[in-house]
């Protein structure tokens, strides 16, 4: 079959069927699923990849990402990409962000494409992976900083991250400690059903283990954004006067918040207490510095890509692991403990 073939089948023009294949954004999202659905039954590979999959070996290793203008996977990007250059290989990135629930679809004709050796996914929605998912792809895949909720058999993946519910059970723990009862929690994306789920559940968890009300009004999203979280921050201090501490599931979330409360006439570690999440930088370089949870970048990058290289060079079988993380305490939160016992 050709890209003509396929636009046929679907009913619209070749251009559209182009578009779709190179994830522009400019096409109707009922559309974009019809022709993926074609292109998915009749197993179409794009003719612009043909010369590639003549090829044996494009010594190409793919790395694709779920937000790539995410400060915390441009770190791991640029470590991946030098180590990569220094074994010889060429790295193909590419931006994943235009369909949340296709992740696995996206994947699969990402390596086909371009006939990658092996691919490294920062981020991304892997929730319904099975036994088969990859079922004929012989390129070996590593997901980093992905949970899957799948129970299935994981021997035809491997994956590197963190425990996302111990992370945030630890972090909001650490909030309740100081006194605090009342604790908005900051979700990424509406339709995170992978790393926000996790750190709710995390959240949710501890707050169960004192016995404090969980309290949907103080459960908001801030689209893993500045702006995002300050818009709800701002909106939250305006309806709940007995908020006391924020839990941002971003560092980029935390200092959205923080800048709020900051606007809102209120002092970050005095009146409102803030934690981030993942050890950005910016949240070193804040006023006041902002206590977060520091997932270790680096060492995760260099494990996925050292991993990768190794499963393509068969000195390695596929293997599932989570590092730990540390909580990193700063002078933006602040204990309540010596003004009133709960």
């Amino acid at each position: 079959m050709n890209i003509a073939d396929i636009a046929k089948l679907a009913g619209v023009g070749v251009s559209t069927v182009s578009r779709v294949i190179n994830n522009h954004p400019d096409v109707k999202e009922s559309t974009r699923e019809k022709v993926r659905e074609i292109i998915k039954e009749n197993k179409y590979i794009p003719n612009n990849s043909a010369r590639i999959l003549k090829q044996n070996n494009t010594k190409n290793i793919g790395v694709l990402v779920k937000g790539v203008f995410n400060p915390f996977f441009s770190q791991m990007i640029n470590v991946i990409g030098s180590i990569i250059d220094k074994a010889g290989y060429t790295m193909i990135l590419q931006q994943n962000d235009y369909n949340f629930y296709q992740d696995v679809e996206n994947l699969i004709i990402f390596i086909k494409e371009k006939k990658l050796q092996g691919v490294i996914c920062l981020g991304g929605n892997f929730i319904d992976i099975s036994d088969d998912s990859f079922e004929g792809i012989d390129a070996p895949i590593v997901l980093t900083s992905v949970n899957t909720i799948s129970k299935k058999i994981k021997n035809n993946y491997s994956s590197i991250g963190i425990d996302n519910v111990k992370a945030s059970y630890d972090a909001t723990k650490y909030l309740i400690d100081k006194g605090h009862k009342n604790i908005a929690l900051i979700l990424g994306e509406t339709n995170d059903l992978v790393i926000s789920w996790w750190r709710l559940n995390g959240y949710k968890n501890a707050l169960e283990e004192k016995k404090i009300n969980i309290n949907d009004s103080l459960i908001l999203t801030g689209d893993y954004s500045c702006e995002g979280a300050y818009k709800e921050t701002v909106k939250l201090l305006e309806e709940r006067k007995d908020v006391t501490a924020i839990f941002a599931l971003s560092d980029l979330m935390a200092i959205g918040a923080a800048k709020a409360v900051a606007d809102s006439g209120l002092k970050v570690g005095e009146d409102i207490s803030i934690v981030g999440f993942d050890g950005m930088d910016e949240s070193k370089y804040y006023n006041p510095g902002i206590t977060t949870v520091n997932q270790p970048k680096k060492l995760m990058a260099e494990m996925s890509i050292n991993l990768l290289l190794s499963l393509i060079n068969g000195n390695e079988e596929n293997k599932h692991i989570l590092l730990d993380t540390q909580l990193i305490e700063r002078e933006s939160c602040k204990s309540l403990r010596q003004i009133k016992e709960f």
